[in-house]
């Protein structure tokens, strides 16, 4: 039994042997596997590392986006703020000649029936242009020189 082992591990050792001893111009199999593998890795990480630095550089723009629409949202709050004062828009309704609604101009929703409707204009058709038919080729040319009578 131990001969069969000893001949089984011999026919699995033989192939293996050979691929590791198997040379390609003084180097051997193995090696040129092994830097294969360590190139690919190298290039692998080196895109990465890019791919990283690409993501890295589309953040920082989108985080000054970020500030520059915080900016603006801060400056058009004061602006609003600053337009919305009581004191400005007094003066700009005195100016207007604007004045509070008095208390008897005042009604409630009861009393919203009652009020005269408001007259909407009915819309007006604009009016259609009237053109002078083109004198004919063979009409004496002072009939043709003749000014256009409109009719209205």
């Amino acid at each position: 039994m131990e001969d069969l082992f000893l001949e089984v591990g011999r026919m699995i050792r033989n192939p293996v042997q050979r691929l590791f001893d198997w040379k390609i111009r003084g180097i051997r199999w193995i090696e040129i596997i092994g830097v294969m593998c360590v190139a690919a890795m190298v290039f692998s990480v080196y895109v990465a590392k890019a791919a990283a630095a690409r993501e890295s550089a589309a953040i920082g723009q989108l985080e000054r986006q970020i500030a520059e629409n915080a900016q603006r949202v801060r400056l058009l709050r004061a602006e609003a703020a600053r337009l919305e004062q009581p004191g400005r828009l007094e003066t700009l309704s005195r100016g207007a000649e604007l004045a509070p609604v008095e208390a008897e101009r005042q009604v409630d929703e009861t009393a919203l029936a009652n009020l005269k409707p408001v007259h909407v204009p009915a819309p007006v058709a604009p009016e259609p242009e009237v053109t002078e038919p083109a004198a004919p080729a063979d009409a004496p040319a002072e009939v043709a020189a003749r000014p256009a009578e409109t009719v209205r």
